[in-house]
């Protein structure tokens, strides 16, 4: 096999993705990654990056064209790390997310199962109900926009395919009123300037928008000049918020909130049950979407009005609350102390009331339940990205719940669990991708487990 050299171009066919949607040839026997490429394009290819575990590489010429390709609408694809799929046609996009489920269900979860749904967004322009923009100071002037792919070098941008057009306006009349009042942007190096980013979240399915500044000092006597201009320039908005974040780590939301003007909180709903929404509280990006996900969690739970539901990972208690309709009880269980406190502010709000959230990990809340001698016949886990740690699974497995409906944001941790669970009495029944995040690699699954007869 002959070693693959820095600057060497090739004439090659892409046979594959990766998972974070390059596409794949096979060179000298090694896989090369190539972004902006489509499966089933013969490509030259420059090599850009050798290392033993990877190869990368550049696409230089389509030398045979796929009929899924075509132009990319927004000028900044490619730069600001933030879409992936805009060279390909939506129907290409659903291939490859689906495909990357099953690949992960194959390889890491070692099944025999291959789903052939997708369900695919109806909207996959402007779906994003939030937009955080980076603020920093670009030839003399504060800019804002996004980070180039794994770098904090800022690409302004003026607008942005996925995102809100109210995200961008609120974003420009703060970086205005900054130019215009010769305010700084934060520096991360010197730990000087005013603003850092710029997050503005608008409701769905309700009224209301919220534009949170985060600054690392604040505005003093400028704050209401601030409040009015903004006011002027985006007079949708319901409420304006400074978040003083000190901190000199990368966390966007961090240290205390002041209401400048207007309510702080915006409401929306899924599946019809309202919800409470602090800027510092977590929402579904694509609120349409997340209905879905919701519903097809539910169908997959198969809940009777007798049946006792256990919702690990609840957050601010979006599924246990859409579930709470259908079954006799739902607890749900986060680790959070500020997450459970809002799932119940939300659970009051809409008169929900066979509900309970309780502060405890995975093991602590299996614990409790035991100790109450309570035995659900559903449970239902949306982990983080990372996916559930041994001990949760084992937590679940230990409360021989009838059926476990996983609904995950990473095929990789939901097959290597999927396989535990397996391991563990579990079989896997039911399976959906469910594409959340339009013109990105990013892909949901939720899939159902039911417990194997003995």
């Amino acid at each position: 096999m002959e070693n693959l050299v820095k600057n060497q171009i090739f004439t090659s066919v892409i046979d594959g993705y990766s998972s974070e949607g390059f596409g794949v040839c096979h060179i000298n026997g090694r896989a090369v990654f190539v972004p902006k490429t489509i499966k089933g394009e013969t490509c030259e290819i420059k090599i850009v990056k050798v290392t033993k575990a990877a190869v990368f590489g550049r696409l230089e010429k389509v030398i045979d064209l796929s009929p899924a390709r075509i132009n990319a609408i927004c000028p900044n694809f490619g730069k600001c790390g933030g879409c992936d799929c805009m060279h390909m046609t939506y129907k290409e996009e659903l291939r490859f997310k689906l495909d990357k489920v099953n690949s992960a269900l194959k390889h890491i979860g070692k099944l025999d199962y291959q789903t052939d749904e997708i369900i695919g967004s109806d909207e996959i322009s402007n779906y994003r109900n939030k937009g955080i923009f980076a603020v920093a100071e670009v030839n003399g002037r504060p800019e804002f926009g996004f980070y180039r792919e794994r770098s904090h070098e800022l690409i302004s941008i003026s607008s942005c395919y996925i995102q809100k057009e109210l995200s961008f306006r609120a974003a420009k009349a703060v970086t205005d009123f900054m130019a215009k009042n010769k305010l700084k942007a934060y520096d991360e190096k010197s730990g000087k300037g005013t603003v850092r980013h710029v997050f503005c979240r608008q409701a769905v399915h309700e009224k209301g928008a919220v534009l949170c500044i985060i600054s690392n000092s604040g505005f003093g006597d400028k704050t209401q000049a601030l409040v009015s201009y903004i006011r002027e320039n985006c007079p949708e908005l319901t409420g304006i918020v400074l978040n003083i974040n000190k901190n000199r780590g990368n966390t966007v939301l961090s240290g205390d909130f002041y209401t400048l003007w207007g309510d702080s909180n915006i409401c929306d709903s899924l599946l019809g049950v309202k919800f409470k929404i602090a800027p510092q509280a977590f929402f579904q990006i694509n609120p349409p979407q997340a209905e879905k996900l919701y519903q097809r969690a539910i169908d997959y739970a198969d809940i009777t009005p007798s049946d006792l539901v256990f919702d690990l990972y609840c957050g601010a208690g979006t599924i246990s609350l859409c579930m709470a309709r259908k079954a006799g009880k739902v607890i749900g269980a986060e680790i959070i102390p500020q997450a459970v406190e809002n799932a119940a502010e939300n659970a009051a709000m809409n008169g929900i009331n066979n509900v309970e959230f309780i502060c405890a990990d995975a093991g602590e809340a299996a614990a409790s339940l035991a100790e109450r001698g309570l035995k659900p016949r559903v449970v239902v886990v949306d982990p983080p990205r990372k996916g559930m740690f041994p001990n949760a699974i084992e937590a679940v497995v230990s409360m021989n719940p009838e059926r476990v409906v996983y609904v995950s944001c990473n095929p990789a941790t939901l097959a290597r669990d999927v396989l535990k669970f397996t391991e563990l009495g579990y079989e896997l029944k039911k399976a959906a991708a469910l594409d959340m995040f339009p013109r990105t690699a990013h892909v949901e699954s939720v899939v159902l487990m039911s417990r194997k007869e003995e």
